[in-house]
């Protein structure tokens, strides 16, 4: 049996090396906020045949409007992100596109930045209110684990793991935003959201373990049953998350542009929840039981 818990500071110290350059692009740089978020208006356009970028934007500029983003949707089809615009600046657009390239209009959407700002609020708030549910229910549920152990601390070491995988998830987004010009937008939130709970999912069912061993080894260390306890979920756990991840990689090379940012969020964060399942809050746990916790 491999001594896992011997390693937790090279783990702590990975998880480190891994979340710093977000977390620093996070403080100079934020994340690039997309329609969702900021307002905006949308196009959607089917061209007779192709059509260069370049085109597309010397319409807008010709109008002194800025394109945020040019995306295409499927074969001849490009999704047009711009500023808010009024109900003239649109209907002004849509006449110089259907005359110049014979185009048919497929959507044309616009969110204000009011919109933007609750969906911004309600995100966050989800967030908070998951991390608090997810404590309570690991308390509760945990209740009856042998004394000195302390079931709280189950809930809070399972919080810190998701939070250290939403934070992957966000640096990465931060620095693609930066260097790559990746916005984020609902769909991203809703990769976050679907994070949490795997990395949730994940973390429960190793320390399910550790619950169910406690009173089998109570003449071990913690340490010693955390370990009992990994070796006896890894492969589970691995076999779970290569399932969803070689789903998700067929997605990502047959799923088309729309949702390409979506599954890579959900990439990132699963494997980041994988990881952090097992060797951070697993370790966490056997850091504050067997150092803090007496």
């Amino acid at each position: 049996m491999t001594n896992l818990m011997d390693r937790k500071w090279w783990f702590f110290g990975l998880s480190l090396l891994i979340i710093l350059p977000g977390i620093f692009s996070l403080i100079f740089y934020g994340l690039r906020l997309g329609i969702d978020f900021t307002g905006g208006t949308l196009f959607d356009y089917r061209f007779p045949k192709s059509i260069s970028t370049a085109e597309i934007r010397s319409v807008f500029t010709s109008q002194k409007i800025i394109v945020s983003e040019i995306t295409p949707s499927a074969v001849n089809e490009e999704i047009i992100k711009t500023p808010p615009l009024s109900d003239k600046q649109v209907i002004l657009i849509n006449q110089i596109f259907q005359k110049k390239y014979h185009v048919t209009l497929l959507s044309t959407q616009s969110i204000g930045p009011t919109i933007g700002s609750e969906t911004t609020k309600n995100a966050f708030i989800a967030v908070i209110v998951a991390s608090f549910a997810i404590v309570f229910y690991l308390a509760i549920a945990f209740r009856k684990v042998p004394k000195p152990t302390s079931a709280y601390r189950f809930g809070v070491t399972a919080v810190v793991a998701l939070l250290h995988d939403v934070l992957v998830v966000l640096g990465i987004f931060s620095i693609l935003g930066h260097f790559f010009g990746v916005e984020i937008d609902i769909l991203f939130m809703t990769a976050i959201l679907t994070v949490i709970g795997f990395s949730v999912h994940d973390t429960i069912v190793v320390f399910d373990r550790i619950r169910e061993n406690l009173p089998k080894f109570l003449s071990r260390k913690f340490s010693e049953v955390a370990n009992i306890s990994i070796d006896q979920t890894l492969g589970r756990s691995l076999n779970t998350s290569l399932t969803v991840i070689f789903v998700l990689l067929a997605l990502l090379l047959f799923g088309g542009e729309t949702i390409k940012w979506f599954i890579v969020a959900l990439l990132v964060g699963i494997i980041s929840g994988t990881y952090s399942s097992i060797f951070n809050a697993t370790a966490l746990l056997v850091l504050w039981e067997e150092k803090l916790g007496h």
